[in-house]
């Protein structure tokens, strides 16, 4: 059997009632808010800029370390230029400006 002994006046059950359908209320409204298709562009445009910054970090660190490892081969520890590297990819980047300026006259030629 059920038990019906319920000790609360109608005053404390009217509150209850009221107080549950206020929290219904706000439950609703908050879906609502959730399912709103502003809200739901808004939280995919956040993701996505998330996910950039992110993609943007990585490839900041990834290029930091390119540059340091290249540089690191060309400058000692103290900062001195490693002329015995930088002389033979100065002359090879000489040497092929020097041909593409040359075929570049052959073909206005």
């Amino acid at each position: 059997m059920a038990d019906t002994s319920d000790t609360r006046s109608p005053a404390q059950i009217e509150a209850d009632i009221k107080r549950r359908r206020e929290n219904l209320a706000e439950t609703l409204d908050e879906i609502g808010v959730r399912v709103h298709p502003k809200t739901i562009v808004g939280d995919a445009k956040a993701k996505v800029v998330s996910n950039i910054d992110h993609t943007l970090g990585r490839a900041y660190v990834g290029v930091n370390r390119a540059v340091s490892n290249t540089k690191a081969q060309f400058v000692d520890g103290d900062g001195a230029p490693r002329l015995e590297r930088i002389v033979p990819v100065a002359l090879v980047a000489v040497g092929l400006v020097g041909l593409l300026a040359l075929g570049t006259r052959r073909r206005k030629g």
